[in-house]
């Protein structure tokens, strides 16, 4: 019995063994890429091969229990390819007995990969992919290899001259640098530097966070810096060192922008996924800009092509959005980002709070007696595009495209006869605007480019009256056409000259309607600049000094009139740790935004775009003269600027009076005294700063009863504290945000009232009450898969709920003084998860 058990226990072993001995010797062969990419998730490497010495390979793949190198070795044996492991990360693949150049082709400037970039050989050629990283086959070592890239200056090496024992980094130098050197790098956190040339760059590939955002909204992350504020905290009332927002240059890859925000100035309309480079400039700005008495804001998209496809979507709790990045053959690529309000699916909190705040003390919020407003609704969206193509190593063409809408409409009922009626008023704003950009590269001396863009920007809105049956229907619109032709000469390796021409018509409509009674206002104005335009860059060889020094001419010739501005900015580096800098600029701007009546267009953005006429709407004329000086030294930084503006040509409409002065046109400038200072230290994962802004600015309208008292824009002190932390994928910070009241105009105590009028005390002279923010911000970046990242965050805004005073008015209400108080955004959360891919 138990030699017929174990005879039936060894047969039933053999029958249970034999199909698995059978099964590994007759296992199907797989692919070379399947075994790699199999490898790559299993032990978390990299490969570097190039695809068509692979493609064609087949072989049974190695026993899942060997390790990485034994998995090496085994595919080593079987295939014509030698893998060799560099730094436990990399594996690089080449065929054995052949010559190849393989390596990781990066600027040298900022260390960033160089896409598509093409690499030729005698006989092969290939470009390189989205890392930078290429690999090409030689047939002799002393076989010349030449690397071509746009914009970068071409290499002729041949192969014995590059460092062939692994796959290290090729540096290429930008052809037509642009002489501005990064002169303080994380100015205040990472991600913004400080230029040689004056200029801010903000980095948002490389950035990090700030108090109180999740997404990176350009408009917010500006007003970091000292010496911009926004008066009422929207992004659509920015005021970059006492000016008006309407005095800022506000520009998407060079393409002038007539509105700003979403929400009606809550949050910016420039979609971040799209937006890599914010340029921010005070003072001293390039001869190439026009316009933006105050400052200029220059947004850019990414300057590389993309050879794989990427993606991410997410969603918060006040838009979802979806951004691509499209390869469009080897040498172009297209990225796509569109956002689009969450009202259509579900009403957040974050989405009520922004909506109540829009909304206090204009006719949406407003109900006259007897009547009642409903069916309140708020939408947006926006879409971007840019198409970037490299025609050949010299040439390149871009086109942008970017549409943004804002839609608010509400029901007004009320019950007429016994009968209940209803009437809807609505605010539309829009925006749409296109450019085309063409780079050439003559030789290694000379570059030009062409732009041009049509800009169009419309706000419209219908006010329903029901109880008057009326309508008013109110729009303004402007259409601008831009042309710039630019051109640079490397004198030398210090010294650049660029000249050139900018044409610029802009068209204003202006359109007042009422149905009942009959009227009926329709202004259309066009003017058309010419601006010619030269300067010189200096950068020593040693990088210690740089100066910027041109000149622009503009002639308007609708006036026949001629402007010329100078403009310095320059820079010297001494004691190893300090610089000194100094900047100046004369400017000019043809357009303005007024305000008529408060309750124009709804009375929510009331501000209607104005061309100049050279009579009772000057042209702005600016002149801004600064003085700073940098420390900085192991994580310390220490900077102080100083400056004088004054603006010339503003009108009493268009600096938002809501005291004597509110129906009054006016003449007048304001002049500005002011200091901003920074003190930043840098710990190991921590980044601490405090910034203080003091201004002195003053009115003087020689016409009004009070010719000279402090601007509506005079916040004289204010103090921003941060504290951030970043290790590996968590980031956090939290800040803190404080400044003194706007000036305010207050009725004369003991009779204010006289025949219906609102007798006001002395202009300006007291102040709302101080303001005071805490935000906080968390941020947590993790991967779900092998190709799928994740990011979730959370913010709250305004964390101790602090109701804040931004602006205050006065009105005669049933024969008594009444005053409205707007306040600011309370307790406000957000939170965001995204997914790339």
């Amino acid at each position: 019995m138990g030699k017929i058990t174990r005879s039936f226990v060894f047969i039933s072993l053999f029958f249970l063994c034999v199909p698995s001995v059978v099964a590994q010797d007759t296992e199907k062969e797989e692919s070379l890429i399947s075994i790699i990419e199999n490898l790559k998730t299993k032990h978390n490497v990299q490969f570097n091969y190039a695809e068509d010495v692979i493609k064609s390979i087949t072989l049974k793949p190695p026993p899942t229990s060997n390790t990485l190198k034994q998995a090496l070795v085994y595919l080593e044996k079987n295939t014509p390819l030698k893998f060799t492991l560099n730094n436990s990360s990399f594996v690089l693949v080449k065929p054995k007995g052949e010559f190849f150049l393989c390596g990781y082709l990066k600027d040298k400037d900022n260390l960033q990969p160089l896409v598509s970039a093409t690499v030729q050989g005698l006989k092969k050629a290939t470009i390189t992919d989205e890392n930078g990283y290429f690999q090409i086959k030689i047939s002799q070592p002393s076989e010349l290899i030449t690397i071509r890239y746009l914009g970068y200056k071409t290499i002729n090496r041949s192969y014995n001259q590059f460092l062939t024992s692994d796959c290290g980094s090729v540096f290429m130098l930008p052809d037509f640098q642009s002489l501005s050197e990064i002169l303080i790098s994380n100015y205040i956190t990472k991600g913004i530097n400080k230029l040689n040339n004056g200029s801010f760059k903000v980095d948002f590939k490389n950035f990090d966070i700030l108090p109180g955002l999740i997404e990176n909204d350009v408009l917010q992350v500006v007003q970091s810096f000292p010496g911009i504020q926004s008066i009422d905290e929207t992004v659509s009332n920015l005021n970059i060192r006492g000016g008006t927002h309407d005095q800022n240059l506000i520009l998407w890859d060079n393409i002038k922008m007539y509105q700003s925000g979403h929400f009606f100035g809550l949050i910016s309309m420039f979609n971040p996924q799209i937006t890599q480079e914010v340029s921010l400039i005070k003072n001293g700005s390039d001869v190439s800009y026009t316009d933006g008495v105050s400052g200029t804001i220059n947004m850019q998209t990414n300057k590389n092509t993309n050879a794989l496809f990427k993606a991410n979507v997410g969603v918060n709790l006040t838009d979802v959005n979806v951004f691509m990045d499209v390869p469009t053959g080897k040498k172009g690529s297209v990225q796509i980002a569109g956002r689009r309000s969450v009202s259509d699916l579900f009403n957040t909190p974050t989405y009520n709070n922004y909506f109540d705040r829009i909304s206090q003390n204009t006719e949406v919020d407003n109900n006259i007696e007897n009547t009642f407003n409903s069916d309140k609704t708020f939408d947006f969206y926006d879409t971007s595009l840019r198409w970037l193509y490299k025609i050949s190593d010299k040439d390149e063409i871009r086109l942008n495209f970017i549409t943004v809408s804002n839609k608010l409409q509400f029901d007004e009922t009320a019950v007429l006869n016994n009968v209940q009626q209803s009437r809807r008023s609505q605010l539309n704003q829009n925006s749409i605007a296109g450019g085309f950009h063409y780079k050439r590269i003559w030789n290694t001396k000379v570059k030009s480019t062409f732009e041009v863009y049509e800009t169009d920007y419309k706000l419209k809105s219908v006010n329903a009256n029901v109880l008057e049956s009326q309508r008013f229907l109110q729009e303004n619109i402007v259409s601008e056409t831009s042309l710039k032709l630019l051109t640079d000469y490397n004198l030398n390796e210090s010294i650049r000259l660029s000249g050139g021409y900018h044409f610029v018509e802009t068209k204003i409509t202006n359109l007042d309607d009422v149905d009942t009674p009959v009227f009926r206002i329709l202004i259309s104005e066009v003017l058309r600049t010419h601006g010619a335009f030269a300067q010189i860059n200096y950068t020593s060889l040693n990088k210690n000094s740089n100066l910027n020094l041109g000149v622009r001419y503009n002639y308007l010739d609708k006036f026949n009139k001629q402007i010329w501005e100078p403009r310095l900015n320059f820079s010297q580096r001494f004691l190893d740790y300090f610089t000194v800098e100094v900047l100046g600029e004369f400017k000019h701007q043809n357009t303005s935004q007024i305000i008529n009546f408060q309750n124009d267009f709804l009375g929510i953005e009331k501000r209607r775009w104005q061309l100049s006429n050279n009579n009772d709407i000057p042209i702005i004329t600016s002149k801004q003269l600064s003085l700073g000086i940098n420390y900085n030294t192991q994580g310390w930084l220490v900077s102080l600027d100083g400056y004088y503006k004054n603006v010339d040509g503003i009108t009493s409409q268009s600096q938002g009076f809501q005291n004597q002065y509110e129906f009054v046109k006016s003449q007048g400038s304001y002049n500005v005294k002011g200091a901003d200072f920074l003190l930043r230290k840098q710990f190991r994962y921590f980044n601490t700063w405090l910034s203080y802004s003091f201004m002195n600015n003053q009115y003087e309208f020689k016409d009004l009863e009070d010719d000279t008292f402090p601007s509506n824009f005079d916040i004289t002190h204010a103090i921003n504290l941060g504290l951030s932390y970043s290790n590996n994928n968590f980031k956090s910070s939290i800040g803190v945000n404080w400044h003194t009241g706007k000036p305010i105009t207050n009725p004369e105590e003991n009779n204010p009232i006289d025949e219906q009028t609102i007798i006001f005390g002395k202009t300006n002279a007291e102040r709302l009450n101080d303001y005071v923010r805490v935000d906080a911000s968390v941020q947590y970046d993790f991967m779900i898969s092998n190709k799928i990242k994740a990011k979730a965050g959370v913010s709250v805004w305004n964390v101790l709920d602090r109701e804040n005073q931004v602006n205050t008015f006065f009105r005669i209400v049933n024969n008594e003084l009444n005053q409205s108080i707007q306040r600011s955004l309370g307790l406000t959360p957000n939170a965001t998860f995204k997914l790339y891919f």
